[in-house]
């Protein structure tokens, strides 16, 4: 913080990187371990495979997500998060609880912020 005020600039640096609706979603499922592109699929439901494989590639890009392609036929591709992609994830569990204690929230009707 900068005379007690929120910077700005660093949130807008990392919404760059994992904004978006579905980086979330597929950095989450990565926590779990390694997945293969499929069973991301499957994990985060709505998703195109053409999507899927764009948002993969840009975190890739960013150095989050690391791509391993197996010598089978159909060649297997497989997805982890690295070191540096790991560091995200007390980020990606805080975010979950704050959307139990929203649905939750939201549930009860409650429309009065507090």
């Amino acid at each position: 913080m900068k005379n007690n005020k929120l910077e700005i600039q660093p949130v807008m640096d990392a919404l760059e990187v994992i904004g978006g609706k579905w980086k979330f979603p597929i950095l989450y499922s990565l926590c779990s371990g390694k997945k293969r592109f499929k069973d991301l699929l499957e994990d985060i439901g709505k998703i195109t495979p053409k999507m899927l494989s764009l948002e993969l590639k840009d975190l890739e890009i960013n150095g989050l997500v690391t791509r391993t392609a197996i010598a089978t036929v159909p060649v297997t591709v497989e997805y982890e998060m690295t070191k540096y992609g790991t560091t995200l994830e007390p980020v990606l569990r805080h975010i979950q609880d704050w959307g139990k204690k929203h649905r939750a929230r939201i549930l009860k009707g409650s429309t009065v912020l507090n």
